[in-house]
């Protein structure tokens, strides 16, 4: 018995001396310090993984550190990037409709396009435009779509930050054929949600509910669920998409593909956004989250993010085009100190962007010493 102990305590050991990120999360950092110190309480997931390139193609290289499926967090706006995927897969299926597209709402007064809407989904991470391509996917099939390529485990289950995010049937799309001539689409009918099993789907100890206390635990059963493993494997498809066979890849053509990548790395001030208030940061948090001043050109960062409910996340692909290195990092925590939710009161800024902002930095450097 005290040779296996030995034996795993040895494998333990090396395994620790070979992940990255072991040595990272011992960083003395006050920002990777004050986390790490208190680990538990920040429900911590992270996969980083080195990209190295051969005769025959790519090869991924992965490290986790507290990564798994069955530890729920709440996945806020990066559930968008999958949107955004799936409808760009679903415009190739349809003749007469194409990114630009322009379409309304029934009983909305804006007008857009699904370029548009995407756009906004990555510069911004407007909630209404992702609604929008919820709207003219369903959930279910925006669901299956992933699955079918091989990320997961997913469920959207429902939109975000409006009065009928939970509502099964979709809303129809008025779309314009031409300058004079409309189509509606027809609402579809999605499966009713069922409960989430998984642990950690009760946070906290009360949450706010029609402006009253719940003294209990918030329950996230029928709320949204994409975990660290499915986001990155996303990213893996869109960012390198031949490194996997045919049925995983997303039928997505050049012009679409080429488009998507570019709204991902597009900061605000390209779409004229004010860049007192959408500055270049505004939704990247690894490197650059903890400071408003202008992000170095040559290091472009395709990626999604989310903020809801005291969890930050981040799924990113980074590239230096200057020092030649690239990199991919999907991380998320819970800043929640006083346990109630919905109480507006988390610890994003003192806290979980400082704490992913020096966690991309500590890997960009690792990444610059690093022998290809």
């Amino acid at each position: 018995m005290l040779v296996i102990c030995g034996a795993l305590f040895t494998a333990c050991l090396k395994e620790q001396a070979v992940n990255p990120l072991v040595q990272i999360l011992a960083s003395d950092h006050p920002a990777i310090v004050k986390v790490m110190d208190s680990v538990g309480q920040f429900e911590v997931q992270i996969r980083y993984t080195q990209i190295n390139r051969t005769n025959d193609g790519i090869q991924f290289k992965d490290f986790d550190f507290q990564v798994d499926k069955s530890n729920y967090f709440y996945p806020a706006s990066t559930v968008k990037f999958p949107a955004a995927v799936a409808a760009l897969e679903k415009l190739n299926e349809i003749d007469s409709l194409t990114m630009d597209s322009r379409f309304y709402i029934e009983g909305d007064s804006v007008e857009t396009t699904f370029a548009k809407a995407i756009s906004e989904i990555f510069a911004v991470s407007d909630n209404a435009a992702n609604n929008r391509l919820l709207e003219f996917l369903g959930q279910d099939k925006l669901n299956t779509r992933m699955l079918d390529k091989g990320v997961g485990p997913i469920r959207i289950a429902h939109r975000l930050s409006t009065s009928d995010a939970d509502n099964v049937t979709t809303k129809p799309l008025i779309i314009y054929l031409n300058d004079s001539t409309t189509v509606s689409s027809t609402p579809i009918i999605n499966t009713t949600p069922s409960e989430l099993q998984l642990d950690k789907i009760k946070k906290g100890n009360a949450f706010y509910a029609y402006e009253s206390l719940q003294e209990e635990p918030f329950d996230f059963s029928l709320k949204n669920y994409y975990p660290i493993e499915a986001q990155h494997a996303l990213l893996k498809r869109i960012i390198f998409p031949y490194a996997f066979p045919q049925e995983q890849q997303f039928n997505l053509s050049d012009v679409q593909r080429k488009f998507l990548l570019e709204a991902m790395h597009k900061l605000p001030k390209h779409l004229g956004y004010d860049t007192q208030v959408y500055y270049d940061s505004y939704v990247k948090f690894f490197m650059f989250g903890d400071s408003s001043e202008p992000m170095p050109e040559h290091i472009k960062i395709y990626n999604k993010v989310g903020y809801a409910y005291g969890t930050l996340t981040d799924c990113a692909y980074i590239k230096d085009e200057k020092n030649n290195l690239d990199f991919m990092v999907t991380a998320t925590i819970l800043v929640n100190k006083d346990g109630i939710f919905n109480d507006n009161v988390y610890e994003y800024d003192e806290i979980g962007i400082p704490f992913l902002a020096q966690l991309g930095r500590e890997l960009y450097q690792y990444e610059l010493n690093r022998k290809p």
